[in-house]
């Protein structure tokens, strides 16, 4: 970046983006379960993703953007469906059996399926001793952090849902990673708005039609869906879907992006305090020690990248 250019960036405003991404992404784990409490998954994810998409795209056209080129559109759509369907939805459906906390922690670890799965960049990361163990250490703490967990399904305690959405946030990180790999390397003439604005409704009408297929519009009792549901819904539409990313893709036009995704190494730690203050969860030595673990594992790549860049 020029220094021009960054000379005229706003410092206020940066902080105030970082801040924002640091706590509004972490605490869209709680506001999550909130909402998931009164709903089914797929309509909070309709109404969370499709209203945001809505609002992105005609935002688009009020600019007089040209909205639709269709190559484009399929691309960001198709991009949505690995993001906020398989990777948020895999979030969303197993917060109905894992305290938001222990989910946010998990996530703390998707820096290192980036690093699995960048085939491009294969070859400088297995041949790097840092990165290699820093994917030992991540992969340690994630065994800490389910160990208990583990060990009563074995033992006979009824685990298994709990274990079963370990392996839906497994298949959700891969999903979330191969979207985000997918983005990086295909070029798109749609603009950073209309672009996530393509991404929410493709992941909104995935959410619809799933939600149709299984009978879950037809299942809600519009009526006992709490205020605090529908609060927690507007949160994560406003909040969480367009302020949150919006101040996402900005920073990473201003600052390099090893800066940026320290969000990582936060946000687990917003969502650990909400759950457990605000939501009575409950957080035991073992799984901090794998939050530990799994940040310093991450931590350690992310070093090691930053090394070989500069």
């Amino acid at each position: 970046m020029p220094e021009s250019a960054d000379a005229q960036i706003s410092t206020p405003k940066v902080v105030a983006a970082f801040a924002v991404i640091f706590i509004v992404w972490g605490s869209t784990y709680f506001f999550i379960q909130l909402a998931i409490r009164d709903m089914p998954v797929t309509v909070m994810g309709s109404f969370r993703f499709l209203t945001a998409g809505l609002l992105m795209t005609g935002w688009g056209f009020f600019r007089k953007e040209k909205i639709f080129v269709r190559k484009d559109v399929l691309s960001a759509m198709f991009t949505g469906f690995l993001l906020l369907f398989i990777g948020n939805g895999a979030v969303a459906w197993s917060e109905q059996f894992l305290e938001s906390s222990v989910v946010a922690v998990f996530l703390a670890s998707t820096p290192i399926w980036f690093v699995l799965l960048d085939y491009n960049k294969w070859r400088a990361n297995f041949t790097n001793a840092s990165i290699i163990t820093g994917l030992i250490v991540g992969f340690t703490g994630i065994i800490f952090l389910f160990k208990e967990r583990v060990s009563g399904t074995w033992s006979g305690a009824d685990h298994k849902w709990e274990i079963f959405s370990i392996g839906i946030l497994v298949i959700g990180s891969v999903a979330w990673v191969a979207g985000s790999l997918y983005t990086q390397y295909i070029t798109t003439t749609l603009s950073g708005s209309l672009n996530s604005g393509w991404q929410m409704l493709g992941g909104g009408l995935a959410f619809a039609v799933v939600g149709g297929v299984r009978g879950d519009w037809n299942s809600v009792n519009w009526q006992e869906i709490s205020a605090s549901a529908w609060w927690s819904v507007l949160y994560l539409i406003t909040m969480g879907s367009l302020l949150g990313y919006s101040a996402y893709v900005w920073l990473l036009k201003v600052r390099p992006a090893t800066q940026v995704s320290t969000h990582a190494y936060v946000n687990p730690v917003v969502a650990v305090l909400l759950g457990v203050y605000f939501a009575a969860e409950k957080i035991t030595v073992l799984q901090l020690t794998g939050l530990g673990i799994i940040l310093a594992g991450v931590l350690l790549i992310n070093f090691s990248k930053y090394r070989l860049k500069s």
